[in-house]
């Protein structure tokens, strides 16, 4: 399940995660988040927070997961990581160069310091 983040600074958009991540997640929630960004020419400065139990993806998430990232593929800016998932934390490192814009790990007890660093010029 994912759900939105309020309060956050104008320009960032935020969304944590538990449990499994369905594509109904994606459907409901990321993308018309996302879209709402890139529609109007944004560029996408987000924070994902993964805290507590994490079950992964099901094969439909994964799917529209990478159909997100390669759709507007420049509008990426800033994507801030929270978590203490040690499986994430690597894959991240491992990846990061194939991710668009720039990637930064925090850890959870770093939330405050991942919205400033979206949030950042």
């Amino acid at each position: 399940m994912i759900t939105r983040l309020d309060d956050l600074p104008a320009g960032v958009l935020g969304f944590e995660a538990d449990g499994e991540l369905t594509a109904t997640d994606y459907a409901t929630v990321l993308a018309p988040a996302l879209n709402a960004v890139t529609d109007d020419g944004g560029s996408l400065r987000i924070v994902f927070v993964f805290a507590g139990e994490f079950a992964g993806m099901e094969a439909g998430a994964m799917w529209q997961d990478l159909k997100m990232g390669v759709k507007d593929w420049n509008a990426w800016e800033r994507i801030a990581l929270v978590t203490d998932q040690r499986w994430m934390r690597d894959g991240v490192k491992m990846f990061a160069w194939a991710v668009p814009g720039d990637v930064k790990l925090f850890d959870t007890t770093q939330r405050a310091d991942a919205i400033a660093w979206a949030a950042a010029s």
